[in-house]
């Protein structure tokens, strides 16, 4: 079953934006006067217009509308830089609001205990990353600077008026109630349905998701046709909502043209009404009123108009904001007396039914070489990740020297799984991940202590040669010696390998166990053991069977016991 990440509430989502708005008040402040100022010059025009009808009417001679004119044009030319301005510093505004977001997003993921981001699946992180990521940052560039240079604008158009005659103002104002009526009519009815096609493209990126990495065992077992009608399925999905939120936007169009109409109109009546009667207001007046409102039609069509992509934004928002309110443990910074690793009556579940373990102790001397063994789905993985503090036991604890694994400072303890990924770079580069100062005599060494250094020399370009996608390609065998290199040259007081040597097959897995070997010696060391030549090697040897210990011992100790472990080994001298 999979659980999805959280989303943000719209009082979560306004808090974390006030929050970094509060962080940058300067910036801020200086955004609002720019913006302001571009809209205040661009008012001061359409002012003068009325000042020039009225001058007209009063016989003026054309010397007199010479400063006005002047004044026009040098108001134009600051107006126009200082909208220019407001756009940059809008956009410069929200894309760095935006880069925090996004390393906020993948920071929290990437702290995230394993076992939630699985059960949330990967395919709704990597929307929210990238669709999400896409849309706020569309909104942020391109719409953002525009709605907010409308809402100065629409701001000062309306004091404009005020200033001119306040009935001039109150019969502008007269179509407010019909855009209020129309606003509360559109966004109850789209929001749901924007979060709706925000979720359904998650819901579409994790199918293609599963499609693509098990694209083998799809063709296996000839599942295509099925995953494609379930993408297919989710695809319409998205698309339906899609079409659907643009019907109803274009009912809202239809509503903000009546409230248009409606404010012309009845401050056109109303002007005339006043000029006729002799009650203070001047035809100039109106005349300014009126192209005043009218130019309100762009910026307050602009600012509803867009509410389509800013709700797409303001969803993407909310379930970025969402990743950020899960609980992640903070990194530790203590440091072990020893490097004993012990689990005590650690229980755990994936989820409240079934249990993987029960009530498993056990403990790996300093030094010591533990092997775990038993048969699949008995927990060996599920215990040697909470050994590294992957995932959080339900009830029990893992320390290394009395230290919870999850306060211990980082490089304590390493884990090395079979799914060894290598990273596209110069092969150098790859090594340096478990230590950045590594020189190229130690990374030489720690290839070497793994038996990797001669066929790494062998590479076109030695060190320098580009592995990972897109580069010179490994084995999985050579893959693993370079993860095996970088816990080499991470040097922790524990490691554990989680049948590190399984994807060796068998012409290279004698070779790949003393390359394991040569790693962890010296070590605390606790061992998924794939092959059992591993566990006969060890120090000690665990059986799990059903989540619990079985049996516990020597090699030999086991084999003469009779036991499970016995068996096991007696069908692996058959098959070897």
């Amino acid at each position: 079953m999979n659980y999805a990440l959280p989303v943000a509430t719209p009082r979560q989502t306004w808090a974390w934006v006030c929050g970094q708005l509060r962080t940058r008040r300067v910036e801020v402040a200086f955004t609002v006067a720019t913006g302001l100022g571009a809209a205040a010059a661009s008012v001061v025009p359409v002012t003068a217009l009325g000042l020039l009808v009225d001058l007209v009417r009063d016989g003026a001679t054309p010397a007199a509308l010479v400063p006005i004119s002047v004044l026009v044009t040098v108001i134009a030319l600051l107006g126009g830089i200082a909208a220019g301005a407001t756009t940059t510093l809008v956009s410069r505004l929200g894309e760095r609001i935006l880069t925090n977001l996004r390393e906020q997003t993948v920071g929290v993921a990437l702290r995230l205990p394993a076992n939630t981001l699985d059960r949330a699946g990967r395919g709704d992180l990597l929307a929210r990353v990238g669709a999400d990521v896409a849309a706020v940052g569309a909104a942020a560039a391109e719409v953002m600077p525009t709605v907010i240079s409308a809402l100065f604008l629409a701001m000062l158009s309306v004091t404009a008026m005020f200033g001119l005659d306040w009935r001039l103002g109150v019969a502008g104002l007269a179509a407010m109630p019909t855009y209020l009526l129309a606003l509360r009519w559109y966004l109850p009815r789209s929001a749901p349905i924007y979060a709706a096609e925000r979720a359904a493209v998650g819901a579409r990126s994790q199918l293609l998701m599963e499609s693509l990495q098990g694209v083998r065992t799809v063709h296996a077992y000839r599942l295509a046709d099925r995953h494609l009608d379930a993408i297919n399925d989710a695809s319409a999905r998205a698309r339906d909502l899609s079409v659907g939120v643009f019907a109803l936007f274009t009912r809202f169009v239809g509503r903000i043209s009546r409230a248009e109409l409606l404010g012309l109109v009845t401050i056109l009546v109303a002007g005339f009404c006043y000029v006729r009667s002799g009650s203070g207001v001047t035809v100039g007046e109106t005349a300014a009123a009126a192209v005043l409102f009218h130019r309100l039609f762009n910026p307050v069509s602009m600012i509803l108009f867009t509410f389509d992509e800013i709700q797409a934004a303001g969803a993407g928002l909310a379930r970025l904001v969402g990743v950020g309110t899960l609980a992640v443990t903070p990194a530790g910074t203590r440091t072990p007396s020893d490097a004993g690793l012990a689990l005590r009556a650690v229980t755990f579940g994936y989820d409240d039914e079934v249990p993987v373990l029960r009530g498993i102790n056990l403990r790996v001397a300093p030094g010591e070489r533990v092997a775990l063994v038993g048969s699949t789905g008995a927990g060996k993985t599920t215990v040697a990740s909470i050994a590294a503090g992957i995932l959080r036991p339900r009830t029990g604890t893992a320390t290394v020297g009395e230290v919870p694994v999850d306060q211990l400072a980082p490089g304590i303890v390493a884990i090395i799984s079979q799914e060894t990924h290598v990273f596209a770079g110069p092969l150098i580069e790859d090594l340096r991940l478990a230590s950045p100062s590594a020189t190229v005599e130690a990374a030489e060494a720690a290839l070497a202590r793994v038996g990797a250094l001669d066929w790494v020399r062998g590479l076109p370009r030695g060190l320098a040669t580009v592995v990972g996608e897109g580069g010179h390609p490994l084995t999985a065998g050579q893959a693993q010696q370079l993860a095996l290199a970088r816990l080499v040259l991470l040097d922790p007081a524990v490691a554990i390998l989680d049948e590190a040597t399984a994807e060796a097959g068998s012409a290279g897995a004698r070779e790949l166990e003393e390359s394991a070997l040569a790693a962890t010696r010296g070590r605390t060391t606790l061992l998924v053991a794939h092959r059992l030549t591993q566990a006969a090697g060890a120090d000690r040897v665990v059986v799990l069977e059903h989540g619990a210990v079985l049996e516990e011992g020597t090699h030999d100790e086991l084999v003469g016991a009779g036991g499970r472990y016995a068996a096991l080994w007696s069908a692996w001298l058959s098959r070897s």
